[in-house]
């Protein structure tokens, strides 16, 4: 899986250089064996963003980019569409990029494993939760999925590495709502990725095994 991740990575137009970011020993050793480089991190960063950060220190760049290792079916153009909506922000407050894509599965609704946000007017991030967002009163309502693709600039990750878990994050376990529990958006982008599959229980990883190659 960590091996189509990187592929499609590899395959985004907006990338200068692409990294796995580990702190295992055993996938930096899978690594070294499918020759794809790597970067060695603490085994304490409670989230992949607070394990990006540790790894400015090795990669300097402006724009940094998220790609979680549990989306082997990301499409490259999403990573593009995501880098490059961090370049056209300059609101100060707009710390990052997320991707997301809307929900057309009622089980995937009310997966816990899916995060569902709501977004602003203006396409900020509103609210992110593992519950159904927004609540259903008159009978309907439209849901969209947070994709594990983010991009930040530089100043971004100093600041989000700036400021400890809040209180909403911890309970969720999302680590986007760190910038909005202190004050700062996230611009939500919609990406091309309405058929990926995020691979957060066995039963997806046989999915996705069923639609790409091994």
């Amino acid at each position: 899986m960590m091996w189509h991740v990187y592929q499609q990575a590899k395959k985004a137009k907006s990338l200068d250089e692409v990294f796995v970011a580990t702190d295992d020993e055993r996938i930096a050793g899978a690594c070294k064996d499918l020759g794809l480089p790597s970067i060695m991190t603490r085994k304490d960063h409670p989230t992949g963003t607070d394990r990006l950060v540790e790894c400015i220190k090795t990669v300097d760049a402006d724009i940094y980019v998220n790609v979680q290792g549990d989306e082997p079916m990301i499409a490259p153009e999403a990573i593009d569409i995501v880098a490059k909506a961090i370049l056209k922000v300059d609101d100060p407050r707009v710390l990052a990029s997320n991707g997301y894509k809307p929900i057309h599965d009622p089980a995937e609704v009310v997966n816990t494993n899916a995060v569902k946000v709501t977004i602003t007017t203006g396409g900020l991030a509103l609210s992110y939760s593992r519950l159904p967002i927004p609540y259903p009163k008159d009978g309907a309502a439209e849901y969209n999925r947070q994709l594990g693709l983010y991009a930040f600039r530089k100043t971004g990750l100093e600041k989000f590495a700036a400021y400890k878990p809040g209180p909403i994050e911890l309970a969720e376990g999302v680590e986007m709502l760190r910038f909005l529990e202190h004050g700062y958006e996230v611009a939500m982008v919609r990406t091309p990725d309405d058929n990926a599959i995020s691979v957060d229980t066995l039963a997806d990883l046989e999915q996705v095994r069923r639609l790409i190659p091994a």
